[in-house]
């Protein structure tokens, strides 16, 4: 029985390694852009989850876009995942209605693998310049809160 148990050590640090590791998404936009984790090595990730019927989403929307406007593509990257797309060219015309002017993803079975299942609307994800998650928000978010998020110190 000892003999197990460095195998069993090993085994949980390796989980609790894996657990801080970057969690690397590949997602397109509406425009056909391709948008890959590892390919904003450097900078702040910001995916931010919203629903075309959630009003807090769209009242953080230009937050957002003013948040993005100041920071991309230098120091940060913004795209927006619409949870709703029964219609995509009616959610398209939405988004550009409220004042969306950061990329654009339909959310999709490939999108929540990869991000998981979000548990509320609006729900906002930062990964650091490391690629590390740095803030994970169920609710609504500011220029400022982001500029606060995204000025604090990459953990590691």
């Amino acid at each position: 029985m000892m003999t197990h148990l460095p195998r069993t050590i090993l085994a949980t640090l390796a989980l609790a390694l894996a657990s801080g590791a970057a969690h690397a998404f590949d997602v397109t936009d509406t425009q056909g852009k391709r948008h890959r984790l590892a390919d904003y090595r450097g900078k702040w990730v910001v995916v931010n989850f919203w629903a075309t019927w959630c009003a807090p989403c769209i009242k953080e929307i230009p937050e957002i876009a003013e948040f993005q406007k100041a920071h991309a593509p230098d120091r940060a990257v913004v795209i927006g995942i619409a949870m709703d797309v029964d219609n995509p060219e009616k959610t398209r015309q939405f988004a550009q209605k409220v004042g969306h002017a950061y990329p654009l993803v339909l959310e999709d079975a490939a999108t929540e693998k990869q991000f998981g299942k979000v548990k509320g609307l609006p729900t906002t994800i930062i990964f650091d310049p490391a690629g590390k998650r740095a803030f994970d928000r169920a609710g609504t978010v500011t220029r400022k809160s982001l500029e606060e998020a995204t000025t604090a110190r990459p953990k590691g």
